[in-house]
């Protein structure tokens, strides 16, 4: 049955919507180019919905939880699990630049290159420091946290709003009713938005390769390839041990979350995708208060591909202008990028800002060097944005298994079943609502 309907699943709608884009770029670029409001209009619309997403999942989470003591637990285990994997995808970059060198021979001078075209990030990169990125959590207002955009905000408001509603005991029964019920219907509109991916997948491929040519990746091939095989051992080596020893398959998870990945490849970015993965590792057994923590928590903490993408590309520009760092060196250009990576979370073109910020506080590395990148860090961006995917559902995962609330069997029941077909799911979008209030176990 399922094979004879594929052409309806979100998977190869997607697919064929990302391939149909790279030939009209590539064929017409021009045309391609002008197709970038399909992309950014299909990301305005999951952006809108990803509030209130948030705000419910984790409203109704903490509010049906037992224990609110749990609740502080698996936060603090959640930061301890990202502070120790965006440190250690920060080593990886490092390692793998000094390794194989993509910059080295280019012997480019910093004084010949466009200092004006990368200007504008460098002035949002000082505009970003840590200090301000923690002020920014909270909002002006408490409505202003659903208009501003900002995840944290939303975040740290329904934090709020859940332990208030779970303290109220009997009283808040009826509004965390009247929540769930929402929450139902803000994922079916989830599942209605879903119907025009392949269309935002189409434009913003068709503007990727018509914008920038295929043949741009040409020179900077080296750096590309580089960073897409550093990602790629990152998750299935690295993720992966960690994922065998929580007792799953990273394999497994790929596949579960297979249609999700191509939406982030086809759009450039993770958010379009976020609503989808959350209801995923619900319907896996993922108890919805670590879902709804931990999720939108890591899209902002939990950063593995922009931290590589940071290492190897700050050691490039020194390898192709000939800045010799020292080990020293180095290691304050780790410690700087773990902090300026917080910084510039949730900014547009957050990647390429953060590099500057890490590069403005490290001299030795000529700023002007991200010139040299500019041109291929859209193609990167794709990248980044499917390792920090992948990472943050491993995460999610893998604090579940540590407060042992999900059940191996039932996780790897719905891995084997590789999550089913968008139809499927859209079917079972009240269902898993009401089977997802379960509290995390002590």
């Amino acid at each position: 049955m399922a094979g004879q309907r594929f052409w309806k699943t979100l998977y190869f709608q997607v697919l064929v919507a990302i391939a149909l884009g790279v030939l009209t770029g590539w064929l017409f670029p021009a045309f391609g180019a002008s197709l970038k409001p399909l992309g950014d209009a299909f990301i305005k619309l999951v952006k809108m919905i990803i509030t209130p997403v948030i705000f419910l999942t984790v409203v109704t989470g903490i509010a049906g939880m037992a224990d609110l003591k749990a609740f502080g637990r698996v936060g603090a285990k959640a930061m301890a699990y990202f502070l120790t994997f965006s440190t250690l995808a920060l080593m990886v970059g490092l390692v793998v630049a000094n390794l194989f060198r993509p910059g080295e021979g280019m012997n480019v001078d910093p004084a010949e290159l466009d200092q004006g075209a990368v200007a504008d990030y460098v002035s949002k990169a000082h505009e970003q420091n840590v200090t301000g990125f923690v002020l920014n959590i909270i909002p002006d207002t408490f409505f202003s946290a659903f208009t501003s955009g900002q995840i944290l905000q939303v975040l740290f408001v329904a934090i709020l709003f859940g332990i208030a509603l779970a303290l109220l005991g009997d009283r808040g029964e009826r509004v965390l009713g009247t929540l769930r019920t929402l929450t139902a219907i803000v994922f079916r509109i989830v599942h209605i938005l879903m119907y025009a991916a392949p269309i935002g997948a189409f434009g913003a491929m068709a503007y990727t390769i018509g914008a920038f040519g295929i043949e741009s990746l040409v020179n900077l091939a080296e750096l590309v390839l580089t960073f897409y095989a550093t990602s790629l051992i990152f998750v299935l080596v690295i993720l992966g041990l960690v994922a065998r020893a929580a007792g799953f398959s990273i394999f497994g998870l790929i596949r579960y979350i297979k249609d999700e990945l191509l939406l982030v490849l086809g759009t450039s970015s993770s958010e379009s995708a976020m609503p989808l993965l959350m209801e995923k590792l619900e319907r896996a057994g993922c108890p919805k208060p670590i879902v709804g923590l931990v999720v939108p928590t890591g899209y902002s903490f939990n950063l593995d591909g922009t931290n590589i993408y940071m290492s190897l590309a700050a050691l490039f520009i020194a390898q192709a202008t000939n800045t010799p760092l020292s080990f020293g060196d180095q290691a304050l250009l780790m410690a700087v990028a773990i902090l300026s990576s917080k910084g510039a979370a949730g900014v547009t073109g957050s990647g390429f800002i953060t590099l500057a910020a890490t590069l403005s506080v490290l001299p030795t590395v000529p700023v002007a060097g991200m010139a040299l990148i500019l041109g291929v860090d859209r193609f990167m961006s794709e990248c980044r944005s499917l390792t920090n995917f992948t990472g943050n559902a491993v995460a999610a995962i893998v604090v579940a298994r540590w407060e042992k609330a999900v059940d191996l069997a039932q996780l790897r029941a719905a891995f084997a079943g590789a999550g089913g077909d968008f139809e499927e799911a859209e079917s079972d979008a009240l269902q898993i609502e009401g089977e997802s209030d379960v509290p995390a176990a002590d």
